[in-house]
């Protein structure tokens, strides 16, 4: 018996890194899981890694027909949402307040702020009663890192989200929580961070490293199985220590 079987789940954001990771862990635990993500040949290659237990459904979460589109086929297929892990995510540019313009702050809240509202809006007719949300937030929410101003905000009203749909959704049974992690090695931060700030990274952290995917995977494990059955409209930090330093 898997912790997740019987239970269909939506991940954002899940053709690599931390997205990729749960999923793999969820379709282990039995759950049919469906991963969306913007670039079809990377979905492609997830689902090869994932097996008949998932399916792929191309989409930007920023763009709410193809939010309608996700949820049509998931109304289709399976007519109900047990899990939902709002994952996806962007990271945006490195600028100092002097230098942040329009077009960055739009982008970065419009998919982390927007499509993650949009994301759990949008899933409520098919979310069971019972069900979870887990958002991913950031430690990021809780510091303050030069030059990161537009995506800590960002990251700091998903945690803000969580605790107030914990509060709206309680009526449902349906338990809501944040996810926080900290550094972690995933094509997401190799895009945006060479190895020196990486360093100075991992050297934040308690443990003196990066995390991995796959650890944070298990924390979502945690939050969208039986085993936090009394636990919601919290905030877990999976980040090394990090947060204590901060």
């Amino acid at each position: 018996m898997g912790k997740l079987d019987g239970k269909v789940a939506v991940i954002t954001g899940a053709n690599s890194g931390i997205g990729l990771a749960t999923a793999k862990l969820f379709v282990a635990e039995g759950a049919f899981v469906y991963i969306t993500g913007r670039r079809q040949k990377e979905l492609d290659a997830a689902v090869s890694q994932l097996g008949k237990q998932a399916l792929a459904i191309q989409g930007d979460i920023a763009n709410l027909e193809d939010l309608d589109r996700l949820y049509a086929t998931v109304k289709q297929h399976h007519g109900k949402i047990d899990i939902l892990f709002a994952n996806a995510a962007i990271n945006g540019e490195y600028r100092p307040l002097g230098m942040i313009t329009e077009a960055q702050f739009a982008d970065v809240f419009n998919v982390n702020v927007k499509g993650t509202l949009f994301t759990v809006q949008k899933a409520l007719p098919l979310l069971q009663d019972g069900g979870v949300l887990v958002l991913t937030a950031s430690l990021a929410a809780s510091t303050g890192a030069a030059a990161m101003s537009v995506y800590n905000a960002a990251k700091a009203a998903v945690r803000t989200f969580a605790r107030t749909w914990a509060v709206e959704l309680s009526a449902r049974k349906i338990r809501v929580n944040a996810m926080s992690p900290g550094g972690i090695q995933t094509p997401g931060l190799d895009s945006i961070a060479p190895d020196d700030m990486k360093d100075a990274v991992a050297a934040h952290a308690l443990m003196k490293r990066l995390g991995s995917a796959d650890e944070i995977a298990r924390a979502v494990l945690f939050l969208a199985s039986d085993e936090s059955s009394f636990i919601t409209g919290t905030e877990l930090h999976v980040d090394g220590g990090a947060s204590v330093l901060h």
